[in-house]
């Protein structure tokens, strides 16, 4: 760590000149933070994770080892990406026809406290809502509502998450934190007192 930076970086860790770190961040073994990426305050980066030029990562955001974030993907603020998931940005590959560029890159938008599982894949070119859970092992191929929790292959909603991670119950309350909730324009949204 240079004395000047406000971040911690292993000594293994490759950070770009030009990649903008927040303050508090840490990026561990074997990392690689590209140059034109922005990462916000208090995140942690595993080992082994590669993320692209382009990017932008949120505040206090946790991304587990060997997770590459490509071009295309924005994370909102205290965002969970679990052990190798995927992220794709590149919606038809061919390797005879490359398709490089931003202008090929689909965006992948992922909100606010939304948790993606161990080896879930996020297919480009869907919105991932806020506060969302994305079940280990599950495929993502479309939009996923605010306050969902999605499973399977393809993923599917399975119930409803409050803010605090809990399940809700059939009246879209939490057991746990007692938030209320109301079907909304882009899923559930929060009963305000």
């Amino acid at each position: 760590m240079k004395e000047s930076d406000n971040y911690f970086a292993h000594p293994s860790a490759c950070v770009d000149e030009g990649a903008e770190i927040g303050e508090g961040t840490k990026i561990w073994h074997f990392c690689h933070i590209s140059a034109g990426c922005s990462v916000g305050s208090g995140c942690t980066i595993g080992q082994n994770v590669f993320v692209a030029p382009g990017v932008k990562i949120g505040d206090n955001c946790k991304i587990q080892n060997n997770v590459s974030v490509y071009e295309g993907v924005e994370l909102g603020d205290y965002v969970f990406c679990g052990p190798s998931m995927v992220f794709t940005n590149v919606q038809r590959p061919r390797c005879r026809y490359p398709q490089r560029g931003a202008q090929f890159y689909a965006k992948t938008p992922v909100g606010d406290g939304a948790s993606i599982g161990a080896n879930a894949t996020i297919v480009c070119g869907h919105r991932i809502g806020r506060n969302s859970f994305i079940a280990a092992g599950s495929v993502v191929t479309k939009d996923v509502p605010d306050h969902a929790i999605m499973m399977g292959c393809p993923a599917r909603r399975s119930g409803w998450a409050c803010e605090c991670g809990e399940k809700l119950n059939e009246e879209l309350v939490c057991p746990k934190c007692g938030r209320k909730y109301v079907q909304g324009e882009n899923g559930l949204k929060e009963v305000q007192k």
